[in-house]
């Protein structure tokens, strides 16, 4: 793994006598890829709202490469590298890709006009690196036109034209047929090649097994679980210990799976 790019120590989010985050610590390293786990209500959106700088947390540090950041917003978060990619995308659908990879951040020439041609083969370049190896499309291509998985792929290269070192991936996968699903997948895989991290937040636990090496699990607020896929060994097993945070009756599944490795 690379440097740690961030790291939360005690981060909590009040509202009133209500902690939606309660004491949260963890850490995203160098080109490795986090899965974000946890039942509706855990914490994880407003967890997400926090790194993005959307939402200041009500007390707790935020480092940045080992160094404390004081007043985090959303500035601070996008000076960081850290670029989120929230469930709608946010993408101009009747606009082609490279309007969309540019929009609010267009390349101009030292007299203020925009310089196309530069952008489309900035475009070129960003759509190469995660891996959009269709030759259907191209970057004068519109976005509507486009499949769930390429539209992710879009917003993907976006963030990573912004200069990301870590792009914040919420439910990516949602509504997105196995096909599809894949296409995510691999550009995920590409950017985490390219030594970029990946923070994955689903609700499919097999999708977020599938790409992730290690596992943060939020309850009420707080980390229940950090588990790297080598330790946890199968995503029926991290199902087990979720439901067994949720309802915890009988021996946790966890234990037993380090009781089975040891005989």
């Amino acid at each position: 793994m690379g440097e740690r790019l961030i790291e939360l120590k005690e981060v909590k989010k009040s509202y009133g006598n209500v902690f939606a985050v309660g004491g949260v610590n963890m850490h995203v390293d160098g080109g490795e890829v986090v899965g974000l786990l946890g039942d509706n209500g855990a914490g994880k959106s407003t967890l997400i709202k926090i790194l993005s700088g959307v939402v200041r947390p009500t007390s707790g540090e935020i480092l940045v490469r080992g160094q404390t950041v004081h007043g985090w917003n959303a500035g601070k978060s996008r000076d960081a590298g850290i670029e989120t990619v929230f469930q709608d995308r946010a993408l101009a659908v009747q606009q082609t890709i490279v309007r969309n990879i540019f929009m609010g951040r267009e390349i101009t020439t030292a007299f203020g006009l925009l310089d196309v041609a530069k952008q489309r083969s900035e475009a070129e370049r960003l759509m190469r690196e995660i891996g959009f190896t269709s030759k259907v499309f191209s970057p004068d291509s519109i976005v509507g036109q486009l499949s769930g998985g390429e539209r992710q792929g879009v917003a993907i290269a976006r963030a990573i034209y912004n200069k990301a070192d870590l792009i914040i991936l919420d439910e990516p996968t949602t509504a997105l047929s196995l096909t599809e699903t894949e296409k995510v997948f691999r550009f995920v895989r590409n950017v985490r090649e390219s030594g970029r991290s990946i923070l994955f937040i689903g609700h499919n636990i097999h999708h977020v097994f599938d790409i992730a090496e290690r596992f943060v699990v939020l309850d009420r607020g707080r980390v229940a679980l950090e588990i790297t896929k080598a330790e946890v060994g199968s995503a029926e097993r991290l199902i087990g210990f979720m439901e067994h945070v949720a309802h915890p009756t009988g021996a946790n599944p966890l234990d037993q799976a380090q009781n089975e490795a040891a005989r």
